[in-house]
């Protein structure tokens, strides 16, 4: 394993410190859990940058990342369930695209990354959990809610995406035509 390998596998050390966190109500554990959600969000773009930066993307870091980055987001988003911060249907949606990605790739013979429609739903699901995570005051529950449900919305726009028929390059319609 490299290094980017590494940065991704020591996101999933930030996760049992996240939950238990969560279930502590106090404005501290709540700042400290959002502390680590942030950081081991940002070692998704680390990985990503390392590996291109140093040549050193793999196979094994292409399929690491996105199951690290569907832990990360899905752990802390059952428990926010599970205070009523967001409605079950909502984390159903994102589960369910979830799996159905992974399923899909499993019989796929080469492993792509992330395109742009994934890499938006990414970054607003962390906006989305982040500003669920926050202690913030009330004001904050009608703009928290619709960047939850923005980020449900690019998650099954992504996958949509994701599923569509590949469109031939010109070159394999080329071949093909002779």
């Amino acid at each position: 394993m490299n290094i980017p390998n590494w940065i991704t596998f020591s996101r999933l050390l930030g996760i049992p410190f996240l939950l238990y966190g969560l279930y502590n109500p106090t404005p501290q554990a709540r700042w400290i859990c959002l502390t680590i959600f942030l950081i081991a969000a940002l070692t998704d773009w680390l990985d990503g940058y390392l590996a291109r930066k140093l040549n050193q993307i793999t196979d094994l870091g292409k399929f690491l990342d996105p199951l690290v980055d569907k832990l990360l987001v899905l752990a802390p988003l059952l428990v926010l369930v599970e205070l009523g911060k967001v409605p079950a249907w909502g984390v159903f949606l994102i589960l369910g695209r979830e799996l159905a990605i992974a399923g899909w790739r499993v019989n796929k013979t080469t492993i792509t990354g992330a395109n742009i429609w994934g890499k938006l739903k990414t970054v607003s699901q962390i906006i989305a959990i982040a500003l669920l995570m926050a202690p913030l005051s009330e004001l904050w529950q009608i703009p928290t809610l619709i960047a939850f449900w923005l980020s449900v919305a690019l998650t099954l726009i992504s996958g949509g995406i994701y599923l569509l028929p590949e469109k031939p390059s010109l070159e394999t319609q080329t071949q093909v035509i002779r």
